[in-house]
């Protein structure tokens, strides 16, 4: 994504800083394999991260990286989020599933979504055998991935399952229109703004560069779209205060919540796009404690 491509760099640089305590992955099985694709698709490369202490079977998370779902996006590969993914198996207490997806421009909506879809099938199907609990099955991801996982939670409801028990939106991309206040005001933030949204969604949606937004695109591919969104499950929804993906989130939030979906919204002051980017130290550690405390609650249930 030419323009963008040396901040991008940057972000993805500082993505892959935080280190991996040798503790942590000492009480995990990491593995990479290679999955049955969507029918006519190439198979999906994925990473299992799963605990080694007794507890099965566990919890499952599928998590997909975000990356504006194009090629070149900072985060947009599952090396960039091992940490992060690391610390959720780790203390969320959950086997995590990472898959390869396609990208954009190469290969643009649906592509994406179906590899995560066909992961997400895999994953339920092979419950027994990875030591899952088909009942406590979450999506997630934050960016261009939290959007996925919007997208894959509605898909997942009208294509008759997998049943999913949560869905972790953090500061997701979710509206292709780009006409919310804060897209419009924030056309040079750091780390994600206007110009980077707009060849996003052209990319990822296989739009010329003058191409208008219509009314033809899907809700799968931008789910601020959909117009029924009962029966999904619980969310969390985190957003970011000079993040022009702010208001769109919120807006998916207040109409998750007006379907009859339980949700958790948080909207973080001070910061920007991207996890773990462009804040303060403090904030940065209490949303992820906030991430891995609402997983925890969600996957693991008091029973009274």
């Amino acid at each position: 994504m030419e323009g963008v491509g040396a901040v991008r760099a940057a972000s993805g640089r500082l993505l892959m800083e935080p280190s991996i305590d040798a503790d942590v992955l000492a009480g995990m099985e990491i593995e990479d394999r290679v999955v049955p694709g969507p029918p006519g698709a190439p198979d999906v490369a994925v990473r299992i991260h799963r605990p080694t202490e007794p507890g099965a079977p566990w919890p499952a998370l599928l998590w997909i990286n975000g990356g504006g779902f194009a090629r070149g996006g900072a985060g947009g590969t599952i090396e960039t989020v091992h940490p992060d993914v690391v610390r959720i198996c780790a203390r969320a207490g959950a086997v995590v599933v990472a898959p390869k997806y396609r990208l954009a421009p190469q290969n643009p909506f649906p592509a994406g979504l179906e590899d995560c879809y066909a992961t997400l099938r895999w994953l339920v199907d092979q419950a027994d055998v990875l030591g899952i609990d088909r009942d406590r099955v979450a999506v997630g991801g934050a960016s261009a991935g939290g959007g996925l996982a919007a997208g894959l939670a509605l898909l997942a409801r009208d294509r008759g399952g997998p049943a999913l028990r949560y869905q972790l939106l953090v500061i997701p991309e979710l509206d292709d229109r780009l006409d919310t206040p804060s897209m419009i005001e924030f056309i040079d933030a750091p780390l994600w703004n206007r110009p980077d949204a707009m060849l996003s969604w052209r990319h990822y949606l296989g739009r010329s560069g003058d191409a208008e937004p219509g009314d033809d695109v899907s809700p799968y591919a931008a789910p601020a779209r959909a117009t029924d969104l009962t029966g999904l499950p619980p969310a969390y929804v985190s957003t970011a205060e000079f993040d022009p993906l702010r208001d769109e989130g919120i807006e998916y939030a207040l109409a998750l919540l007006r379907a009859g979906v339980s949700v958790e919204l948080h909207q973080f002051p001070g910061t920007f796009h991207g996890p773990n980017l462009g804040r303060t130290e403090a904030v940065s550690r209490r949303q992820e404690r906030e991430i891995l405390d609402v997983l925890r609650r969600a996957l693991h249930p008091v029973r009274v």
